[in-house]
């Protein structure tokens, strides 16, 4: 479902109400785009949407540009300054002196011939290596087996395009292009590997809107397969490449998410009631998705599946509060399911849908919003401390360090002195009790079963017995054959004999 922005400043009104309850939420201002441009906007770009964090991107870039230049030039003076200055002075110096002056000379020669090689197109002395290296082995789309879900992604690819006619061709050769053009920049960064598929994915947008005159509706399904086509074929090369620190971050999430393993649905005042079965399938069904994004090799498919996750979580509200779920109930909830769900390479994905998805969908829609929720769920369990939860900073360091947990803490009643295998024959006995009367539930409701079909077919049974007994059926004899009018039936049925025709002389 979608939820429009007007419903957004409902909920903030709402949730600005004095309250016992403790909510986790964001406002408005910190879902949208810090720059009041009316997109979404998410941590990764910080706080900006897709559009205003390029811009600021090339505007940091530019200075960073010129700074660089600056220090170029004046490392350069410097060493042309001692160059002249080491020419005027006589040739009888220390030896510690002469190493000290060729190690400043040489790193400064370092320096300088660093930055002029950040200036100069790296990306063409990268292209004609490249070339070198190709000329010198096969291609490597010609060593390398294509997968069987790239062969159909690119048969689905040309399928599509056919409906296009002329703008297909244009669009399969440009998607080409690029493709080659990313495998030889194979050496850039991963930020400027995203900026070349932004770039294009601008460009294609804009040729398809006004030189090709596509309706914005089949422009944005063209988007899609082109992104689907791309990505396919990319994925490998893109999704946590190992010059970033993506995987760290992975592994740094998982290890938080681990730590707070004892964070429970009451301390983040989630709206569900996982003990009703229907919410229970719900919660099922919304970790699944959140886990299966990383199965997902298309940008769009991955956010498919954070879309399906939040309406199964929103579905889950519903049915336990009995009324529609509001965008307060949705992130800490969210937050709980990230949690319980733990999903594999969690940071990786989330960098890769904002590095190479098509922008329109991360800056309007559900998938934008969804998307949105999620990258602020991720920074707030990054961040999650005693005060977040309503703990004290001492119950909270017991929780993180195993101590103790708040599920047992209530329940746990023996001295400090208890050996671990009597608290965990106590905590296995709760266990074993909560699973019986789950079994007693089950058995009592199928008994009830029985019975509600024991009775319903004895009242079947007894209706049509009524209906019977009040409309009894008459069985009659069987009627003997009535004879021929014209038979000599008169000892039968004293009716006279047929009468003969009688013949007068006219």
């Amino acid at each position: 479902m979608f939820l429009s922005l007007t419903l957004f400043s409902l909920n903030r009104k709402k949730m600005n109400l004095k309250s016992e309850r403790r909510g986790i939420h964001v406002d408005q201002s910190e879902l949208l785009c810090k720059k009041g441009c009316g997109y979404y906007g998410n941590p990764a770009w910080q706080g900006f949407c897709s559009k205003c964090w390029r811009e600021e991107y090339h505007k940091a870039r530019q200075k960073q540009i010129q700074e660089d230049w600056e220090l170029a030039e004046r490392l350069q003076r410097e060493e042309e300054e001692a160059y002249a200055s080491s020419q005027s002075t006589q040739g009888a110096q220390s030896l510690t002196f002469s190493k000290f002056e060729e190690k400043k000379t040489n790193e400064k020669t370092r320096k300088v011939t660093t930055v002029k090689k950040f200036f100069t197109a790296s990306s063409r002395a990268g292209a004609k290596k490249a070339e070198i290296q190709e000329a010198k082995a096969p291609s490597p789309s010609i060593n390398r087996q294509a997968s069987i879900e790239t062969d159909r992604v690119s048969k689905e690819f040309i399928e599509f395009l056919k409906t296009y006619h002329k703008p297909g061709q244009d669009i399969y050769k440009q998607c080409k292009l690029f493709l080659d053009t990313m495998n030889h920049k194979r050496d850039l960064s991963i930020e400027e590997q995203s900026e070349c598929a932004q770039d294009f994915y601008q460009n294609v947008a804009e040729k398809l809107q006004t030189r090709w005159k596509v309706p914005p509706e089949k422009v944005e399904k063209a988007m899609d397969q082109i992104e689907k086509y791309i990505m396919t074929r990319q994925y490998k090369y893109v999704f946590c490449p190992e010059t970033t620190d993506d995987e760290k971050k992975d592994l740094a999430v998982q290890k938080r998410i681990r730590a707070l393993h004892w964070v429970t649905p009451q301390m983040l005042c989630v709206p569900v009631n996982e003990e009703i079965p229907e919410v229970s399938d719900m919660v099922v069904k919304a970790i699944t998705d959140i886990i299966e994004m990383d199965s997902k090799r298309v940008p769009r498919d991955k956010l498919a599946c954070i879309t399906k996750c939040s309406k199964h979580i929103f579905n889950a509200i519903k049915i336990t509060k009995n009324e529609p779920a509001s965008a307060d109930d949705f992130l800490p909830t969210l937050i709980y399911i990230v949690l319980k769900g733990n999903p594999p390479r969690l940071q990786s994905n989330i960098q890769y849908i904002t590095r190479f998805c098509n922008p329109s969908r991360l800056m309007t829609g559900e998938d934008g919003y969804y998307f949105t929720n999620l990258c602020c769920a991720v920074a707030f369990i990054e961040k999650l401390d005693a005060q977040s939860l309503n703990l004290s900073q001492e119950d909270f360091d017991r929780f993180m360090t195993g101590q103790t947990s708040p599920k047992k803490q209530e329940s746990d009643s023996f001295s400090p002195d208890v050996c671990l295998g009597v608290k965990q024959m106590y905590k296995n006995l709760d266990l074993l009790s909560q699973l019986n009367e789950r079994q007693e539930r089950i058995v009592n409701e199928a008994k009830k079963l029985e019975k509600d079909l024991i009775d319903w077919t004895d009242g079947i049974t007894k209706e049509v017995q009524d209906i019977v007994e009040k409309y009894p059926l008459e069985i009659k004899p069987k009627n003997q054959a009535l004879a021929a009018i014209d038979s000599e039936n008169v000892e039968n049925d004293k009716l006279p004999p047929p009468l003969q025709p009688q013949v007068y002389a006219g």
